[in-house]
């Protein structure tokens, strides 16, 4: 496992294809935050991918970081591993406004082996 150290979250690069982001407690996420990661996921991966999002700390996202999650070619999947109900809820809120661009995330419960679970759904999602 290759990790990444950022000024606002850590991205760990779990295999060829599943990277790992755990944003730091209570920033709000730019969209230059997210650029930022997908710089590194581009230098990783060459071909599809997917990404576990795993909140383990609350924060929040700008609108425009928001829009633009999940628009990287070969990021197939996300997982997002939730602890709380407003995080189940802010993954929710993601999910409806980006409804159109039919993005492929699926929320675990991060209290019920989600970690686990993120993993094998996403390997079932890459194969």
């Amino acid at each position: 496992m290759e990790k990444h150290r950022l000024n606002f979250a850590q991205v760990n690069l779990l295999n060829e294809s599943i990277a790992e982001v755990i944003f730091d407690k209570g920033i709000d996420i730019s969209i230059e935050m997210m650029e930022e990661i997908e710089t590194i996921f581009c230098a990783f991966f060459k071909t599809d991918f997917g990404v576990i999002v795993n909140k383990i700390y609350p924060y929040t996202y700008s609108l425009e970081a928001q829009l633009s999650m999940g628009s990287l070619v070969h990021m197939k999947s996300i997982a997002s591993i939730n602890y709380s109900k407003e995080g189940v809820a802010n993954t929710q809120d993601i999910i409806n406004k980006r409804n159109n661009d039919k993005l492929n995330v699926k929320q675990f419960n991060g209290l019920e082996l989600g970690r686990q679970q993120a993993l094998k759904w996403l390997q079932k999602e890459l194969a």
